[in-house]
């Protein structure tokens, strides 16, 4: 234990402002907040994964009569992939499915957020080579998702 803590507060003093082993990765996007969205969706159907959930958190707050920019949450995943990390530790069912943010700021810029996969092997403790390895994975798709959504067609600005 006495070794772990000085790791800890490395990555404590790291936080999510190093890109080297941030928690939460961004991608900025070329396009509009809703057709960011419209592509996530899409892709996340094509690619096979279940689109499971999307929450409109800027709908939500105009309920309640408060104001937010567009902010959406798509929760989606793939249940063969999950199950596998579930048996590896089941406190990683508290990080799936997959989610990732869009999210438009007050100077228009949208960016997709997710949390970097990579980070659940500390806070669930999995030291498994095949369990790292499907987190690895996890990663890219989720970086490529983020890449391809955030793109402008071609020919199209």
């Amino acid at each position: 234990m006495k070794m772990l803590f000085p790791f800890i507060l490395l990555l404590l003093l790291l936080g999510c402002d190093s890109k080297k082993g941030a928690f939460i990765e961004s991608v900025q996007s070329t396009n509009t907040h809703q057709t960011s969205v419209e592509n996530l969706k899409t892709l996340i159907k094509n690619k096979g994964l279940t689109l499971f959930h999307v929450i409109d958190h800027q709908a939500n707050a105009n309920d309640v009569k408060m104001n937010l920019k567009p902010e959406t949450l798509i929760v989606f995943g793939n249940p063969k992939m999950g199950t596998a990390l579930m048996n590896c530790n089941s406190s990683i069912g508290l990080d799936l499915p997959l989610r990732i943010l869009v999210a438009t700021d007050y100077e228009g810029i949208t960016t997709l957020r997710y949390t970097n996969p990579e980070y659940w092997s500390l806070k669930h403790n999995v030291k498994d080579k095949r369990c790292l390895a499907i987190l690895l994975k996890a990663k890219t798709a989720l970086g490529n998702l983020c890449k391809a959504a955030s793109q402008s067609p071609r020919g199209k600005h």
